[in-house]
């Protein structure tokens, strides 16, 4: 065989070659994969059963805090509105969602505890059970409400096992008491102002809560404060890109445009320093 012979035949196997390189080495070279910054993240926002928001309106409400955790990691940020429980709560069991904004507060603690979530933030001020009273009540201290007629929240709410584990720590069992359950909050202040019952139960940022002067009620005891709308991350957050977070959200309310995005959430202010709170609260609603 000669050379040039040779040659040829050289060429023509290298040219054959390359053309029976499989399809996907190809686009892999042509298409490179974009980097882990440039991904699109998601934000799954849950207002329980008080929010009345259809996902649109989460959108509008939620999106420039979606921007402001986005910047702090260089991608882009969408929001999705989570309004079934079932639906946040798988979804963080399978860790499809990267960051959660969820009341109540022992949703993204049990992201936290089952699934692997990592605290990054919770809204300004905590949460409490306010124990209330009719203003003209003779009920004038806690001791001073045993025995007589409790209205609290849905049995198997948040709140109501918030209130709970309050008044089991200072020293009165509701199970051992006269206790009615109302499905809403608006339902306790109605209660006590119609004489149905004597004592009762709401969240410190319920709208009960908001207008107790009007309502002719007055505050019996405040429980201990525990963390209110927690931000958690999925795991695969390093510490240094929750700190990047922490440090947008704690600088919202000193920033005009800042300000005006807590204002639209309805929150004052973002804190860091809830992550013990988080890991116990479980353990102290369940104690």
């Amino acid at each position: 065989m000669t050379t040039v012979r040779m040659f040829q035949l050289l060429c023509l196997s290298a040219f054959l070659s390359c053309l029976l390189l499989p399809a996907s080495m190809s686009h892999a070279q042509a298409q490179p994969q974009m980097p882990p910054q440039a991904q699109q993240l998601v934000l799954v926002v849950s207002e329980g059963t008080s929010g009345g928001l259809d996902h649109a309106q989460a959108i509008a409400k939620y999106q420039d805090l979606a921007n402001v955790i986005g910047g702090a990691l260089n991608s882009k940020v969408r929001v999705v509105f989570a309004r079934e429980f079932a639906t946040l709560e798988n979804g963080m069991k399978e860790g499809r969602f990267d960051f959660v904004m969820a009341r109540p507060s022992d949703y993204p603690a049990r992201g936290m505890r089952d699934s692997g979530y990592r605290y990054v933030a919770n809204a300004k001020p905590a949460g409490q059970c306010l124990i209330v009273v009719p203003q003209d009540s003779p009920v004038k201290t806690l001791a001073d409400a045993r025995g007589r007629r409790f209205v609290m929240p849905e049995q198997v709410s948040y709140m109501a096992r918030f209130c709970r584990a309050e008044l089991r720590d200072q020293g009165i069992k509701l199970a051992a008491e006269d206790v009615k359950y109302v499905r809403e909050q608006a339902a306790v202040s109605f209660y006590l102002n119609n004489k149905l019952a004597d004592v009762g139960g709401i969240a410190s940022y319920s709208g009960p809560a908001r207008k107790l002067e009007q309502e002719g009620l007055s505050i019996l005891h405040g429980s201990v404060p525990q963390p209110y709308f927690p931000l958690v991350a999925h795991r695969r957050f390093d510490a240094a890109q929750i700190k990047a977070v922490q440090g947008e959200l704690e600088s919202l309310a000193g920033r005009p445009q800042g300000v005006e995005i807590l204002k639209r959430i309805g929150i004052a202010g973002f804190g860091t320093d809830g992550e013990g709170a988080m890991k116990d609260l479980l353990v102290w609603l369940e104690k």
